[in-house]
């Protein structure tokens, strides 16, 4: 099957950082052996290493228990070739029930507003008829496992949640507080997904979101 193009440019950008990553001095040890590893095995390391969640819940308030208890991990993966395997075998969201949630996130980050690495955050939210959030999704998820998006470090990963009447797309990153980070997210969000002029970006810390107990109401940010 030839590659589309979304997956060449995956491919090519990381076959050319390859070699940047492996010298990153800011890079953690274990990464470092594990990007060696995967070298000398012919692969092309990511520079992050992900998981694909999944949570399919029945109706009705969220509580933490319940919540936690309904996700599931899917599959992890550390490469391009890993990621493609993985990928090409997930359902399609337009096949997925409502309400159902797919989650790629960063290796050791929860999907979860209390986790560590998301309490002091928030996320992006955007707003698809059912239609067109898959295409819009993947686009996401190969500008996220790419590291394309700004501030990168930034970000602990992106949901897509199936509704009744529409899709909710969100990108979840670290620091709601520095608002440089959060908008030059928000900005390259826009840029990479090609969104048009009449779509509403919308922002809301994890925090609020503890308070009234809710991923997409009372958001604070507009644009």
């Amino acid at each position: 099957m030839e590659a589309t193009p979304e997956k060449r440019e995956l491919d090519n950008k990381n076959t050319n950082n390859t070699q940047s990553l492996t010298i990153d001095p800011l890079i953690a040890v274990e990464d470092r052996e594990r990007i060696a590893v995967d070298l000398k095995a012919g692969l092309h390391p990511l520079k992050n290493k992900f998981v694909f969640w999944y949570t399919r819940r029945t109706p009705g308030v969220r509580t933490q228990t319940s919540y936690e208890d309904n996700i599931k991990k899917i599959v992890d993966f550390c490469t391009v070739e890993g990621f493609w395997v993985c990928y090409c075998h997930l359902a399609r969201p337009s096949t997925l029930p409502s309400p159902t949630d797919l989650h790629l996130f960063k290796e050791g980050i929860l999907p979860l507003w209390e986790d560590a690495a998301n309490c002091n955050g928030g996320k992006w939210i955007i707003r698809f008829k059912k239609a067109v959030s898959g295409r819009f999704w993947e686009d996401l998820v190969l500008a996220l496992v790419g590291d394309r998006l700004d501030y990168g470090d930034n970000i602990c990963g992106a949901v897509l949640s199936i509704r009744f009447n529409e899709d909710i797309l969100s990108v979840w990153n670290r620091n709601a507080s520095d608002q440089q980070a959060v908008m030059a997210l928000k900005d390259s969000i826009k840029r990479h997904l090609k969104l048009p002029s009449g779509y509403v970006m919308e922002y809301k810390a994890h925090d609020a979101s503890l308070h009234d107990n809710s991923s997409y109401r009372n958001t604070w940010i507009r644009s």
